[in-house]
């Protein structure tokens, strides 16, 4: 079984690889704090997640938050907000980190880390070939975020509003209360 790791090293339940006795499969719905409150993952949706096209993919070094642990090869694919890795002859993942409230900070030599606000010590560290795959992997993982999203989102809309007096949202029909507001911002 793998887990799926939420911000602060939380592990909200497991999803499976294949080739798992069907009387140890448990079906166990993911809860995941969302910033507009929980999302429901199960495994299935997970799986399915986890094959879809790739922002980023590649074969890197990783270890994990462990005392002890070893730098193990995986194959890390980066969908929308979720860092799924896979050993590299399997063709499910091992586990998933849900890239919210996380930092990603450089390492030396070739590498970076990823840890959640909450639990700053317990980090992801990852090896990469060079330095220029390291920033590909950095900015990516950063610009991953829902928050990166939802900001770009606000700024975008009211340059736009600024520009030509409307709002570019008001087209589509969105009502005025599900619109994305700054006076509910904290940047």
């Amino acid at each position: 079984m793998a887990a799926v790791v939420l911000p602060g090293g939380r592990r909200c339940g497991t999803f499976l690889a294949r080739g798992r006795p069907a009387a140890r499969r448990a079906r166990l719905a993911l809860g995941v704090l969302g910033p507009g409150g929980a999302m429901r993952y199960n495994e299935k949706e997970l799986q399915a997640l986890s094959r879809q096209p790739a922002e980023l993919a590649a074969e890197l070094g990783m270890r994990g938050p462990k005392k002890g642990s070893v730098l193990k090869r995986r194959l890390v694919k980066l969908v929308v907000n979720f860092l799924f890795y896979f050993r590299t002859d399997e063709a499910e993942p091992v586990g998933a980190l849900l890239l919210e409230h996380c930092r990603v900070t450089q390492e030396e030599p070739s590498g970076f880390s990823i840890s959640f606000m909450e639990d700053p010590e317990r980090k992801y560290h990852f090896e990469c070939r060079s330095e220029e795959q390291r920033q590909e992997w950095m900015g990516a993982l950063r610009r991953a975020s829902y928050e990166f999203m939802r900001r770009s989102l606000i700024f975008y809309r009211n340059e736009i509003q600024k520009m030509t007096g409307k709002d570019p949202l008001e087209q589509f029909g969105i009502s005025e209360e599900a619109r994305f507001r700054l006076g509910g911002l904290k940047a």
